[in-house]
């Protein structure tokens, strides 16, 4: 399964008059792709777009005005992940301009690249990389100008501060200068060199968030910010249950409320109002009978991934090895010691703070929506498909966002607003509640996972089975060294919720599941987690990643006792390496459990920005917990049970332990991402330090779904 797969979902899609299939009917498949050519970054997708589709010319990527000013333009979007900052230095650091002196545009379909989305952890590796050799480029050609205009050999020149400088005559002519505004339409020849991370200047130091003070002082607007002359509020009918079939409409009493439109379309029912109370008052008086089939509930929920399978079982996942090596089945029986175990991980919700919403506005037959997603040309699809108009009519702007975590790759608020924006005659905003965010948005997949193994009478690895069902192949590789292995992924048919991308995807359950197994292996042989874990493992970056981290946290100096455990756990993802240790406390009056310190290392190559590299692993350890824990959505027959905060539990600011970060620095290796690896090493070192304390091995996410059972 190819990553732009495994990060794929269905839209949530109300059925009007014409369908996609028959937009692909009325424009032809060919057009829409070649217009979204040029299909930027196609490692990213995985998909079959060669290097030769992107812009090439500069004036697509960056601009510099006469003022000296610089334009960058990218098609991913900023959701909290500080993208806008790290970037920014990456071409500041090529093109050797201030840092002050660059503007990022981003996401905005009318004015960047093409771009598959912001998700994957590929922004740092692809898109950092891309904007680097576009700076670099963007210099050779400014030096070449300052050559012809002063008449020099270009040999003499450099590019500093904005500015190229004659070395000999002491002459300085500014980008502004050079350019006069104009586009810089030449290609430098080659791929001119960029800088080394040993002697980057500006990437690599820890500079502040761009735009930092406009979010401290609220001055930044969201999408639900924004307002546009005679701007209607919107509201959708949802029906009680998933899967619910529409029987009758009755919209007399809400259409004779003043100012109200009501808009019927085959399965959507809408209103829009000049005000969000008069539009919720307006769907309340409309009468709606539907009928929803019997559906799985929760208790039935790991039977049924395991026994409803796809058609598909896709067992070659690619990644880091094959799905088997060796013979398992052989390899087993003369083991000393096997263990097979389960896992389960529940369905979880990414709870973001600012929840979906998007502002939509005609003009004519072109249409131009705000909203906050992570894949803005994913969106203006889905919109050119919903109105049937082409893709050259939707214009789509993704204000800087509030998180996503992977949950904001659909347009579902976008094309609601934009429906009743047409009905309307004016713009429409629809701005999702948390009831709906909760419940009409999709989740991150539940899952269940078995493993099997077995050692040598030493503790070497000798044989690995693990198969994952219904949550995803990410990081379902194991890193430690086994000579035979059998991985499976298993894909369950008609799961009972909406599931999709996550921050991580499956690679948080595998993680889960593999080093919890580790653990009790560990157990099995008698052995400290730590020095199992090393005797197996071959890669030096992770043997790394877990002695800096055990470093720093003292594993090994203070035993557990029943009121006080210690758990360590790690991995390998998207080219980052790392290792997490927990000490938890335990409450053995009430059976529950708290964090109190975690220590994580992390190798993701050279470092862009340390603090900003800090902050994103601190955020992911944060929102780990609440996984870890106790997150988990519950539902019976097709409904949601808790789709509120204060139903549905996050971390609170009570939860946060002392959290400390070890960088791990290769700046011999390519940057990689980070906004996700980082989060999958704290589930499994949790319950490895609640069994150290309490002798109660944990196999299913959230840890502390109830309280823990003691003696004593």
């Amino acid at each position: 399964m190819l990553e732009a797969e495994q990060h794929a979902v269905e839209p949530l899609r109300h059925l009007f008059d014409v369908s996609r299939r028959d937009l692909f009917k009325l424009l032809g498949a060919g057009l829409v792709v070649g217009v979204v050519a040029p299909g930027a970054l196609a490692q990213e997708s995985g998909r079959a777009q060669s290097e030769s589709n992107l812009p090439n010319d500069l004036a697509s990527w960056l601009h510099i005005g006469g003022d000296g000013k610089v334009t960058v333009f990218t098609g991913k979007v900023e959701m909290g992940q500080n993208i806008r900052t790290s970037l920014t230095q990456q071409v500041a650091e090529e093109l050797h301009a201030p840092l002050a002196s660059i503007t990022l545009t981003m996401g905005d379909t009318d004015l960047t690249p093409f771009d598959l989305g912001t998700f994957g952890s590929r922004t740092t590796p692809q898109m950092g990389t891309r904007l680097r050799s576009v700076a670099a480029s963007a210099r050779e050609v400014l030096i070449d100008l300052a050559a012809q205009h002063w008449k020099v050999d270009r040999g003499t020149l450099s590019a500093q501060n904005g500015a190229v400088v004659n070395g000999h005559g002491g002459k300085s002519i500014s980008f502004g200068e050079l350019t006069q505004g104009q586009k810089l339409v030449k290609i430098a020849a080659g791929d001119p060199a960029v800088t080394s991370p040993a002697q980057w200047r500006v990437a690599g130091t820890a500079v502040g968030k761009v735009d930092g003070k406009a979010f401290v002082t609220g001055a930044h607007q969201y999408t639900s910010d924004i307002t546009r002359p005679g701007m209607l509020h919107g509201k959708v009918f949802r029906p009680a249950a998933f899967n619910a079939k529409l029987l009758s409409v009755d919209a007399k009493k809400a259409e004779k409320l003043p100012g109200v439109t009501v808009v019927r379309d085959g399965d959507f029912i809408g209103v829009a109002a000049h005000h969000p109370d008069a539009a919720q008052q307006a769907l309340e008086a409309l009468e709606v009978k539907t009928q929803a089939p019997p559906q799985i509930s929760e208790a039935d929920l790991f039977d049924s991934l395991r026994k409803n399978l796809g058609i598909e079982t896709r067992g070659g996942f690619g990644g880091r090895g094959g799905n088997e090596t060796g013979s398992v089945q052989t390899a087993m029986a003369p083991a000393a010691k096997t263990l097979s175990q389960t896992y389960t991980v529940a369905y979880i919700q990414h709870a973001p703070l600012e929840p979906r919403s998007a502002v939509a506005e005609w003009q004519g037959d072109k249409l131009t929506v705000w909203t906050g997603t992570q894949r803005p040309f994913a969106v203006r699809d889905e919109l050119a498909a919903a109105f049937h108009i082409s893709l050259d009519h939707v214009r789509v702007k993704v204000p800087d966002t509030g998180s996503a975590y992977g949950g904001k790759h659909t347009g579902e608020c976008a094309v609601e607003a934009a429906r009743l924006a047409k009905a309307a005659g004016k713009p429409v905003e629809v701005v999702w509640t948390r009831e709906e965010e909760f419940t009409w948005a999709y989740f991150r997949p539940a899952g269940v996972i078995d493993v099997k193994s077995g050692l040598a009478a030493d503790g070497a690895l000798v044989a690995w089975e693990f198969h994952n069902y219904n949550s995803g192949p990410s990081a379902i590789d194991t890193p430690y060294h086994v000579p035979n292995k059998k991985i499976e992924f298993h894909p369950s048919k008609n799961p009972p919720l909406r599931q999709g991308s996550y921050r991580g995807l499956a690679a948080t359950a595998n993680h889960f599941a593999r080093e919890s197994h580790m653990d009790e292996l560990a157990a099995l042989a008698g052995m400290d987690p730590l020095q199992f874990r090393l005797k197996n493992i071959t890669d030096p970056r992770l043997r790394a990643a877990f002695e800096v981290a055990a470093q720093k946290f003292g594993w090994g100096k203070q035993a557990a006792t029943p009121e006080r455990g210690f758990g360590i756990a790690g991995g390998f993802e998207k080219n980052g390496y790392l290792a997490t240790c927990a000490e938890v406390a335990i409450d053995r009056a009430r059976g529950q459990v708290s964090i109190v310190r975690v220590v994580e290392s992390f190798d993701c190559g050279a470092v862009v920005n340390p603090n900003g590299l800090k902050n994103q692993i601190e955020g992911s350890i944060v929102q780990g917990l609440g996984g870890a824990l106790f997150e988990a959505i519950h539902f019976d027959n097709g409904r949601v049970l808790n789709p509120h905060f204060k139903d549905y539990r996050v971390p609170r600011f009570r939860d946060v332990p002392k959290i400390e970060v070890e960088l791990i620095d290769r700046k011999d290796v390519a940057p990689a991402g980070a906004g996700e690896t980082p989060l999958m090493g704290l589930a499994p070192a949790v319950a490895g330090a609640i069994f150290s304390a309490t002798g109660i091995r944990l196999r299913g996410l959230p840890l502390m779904a109830k309280p823990l059972e003691l003696k004593g």
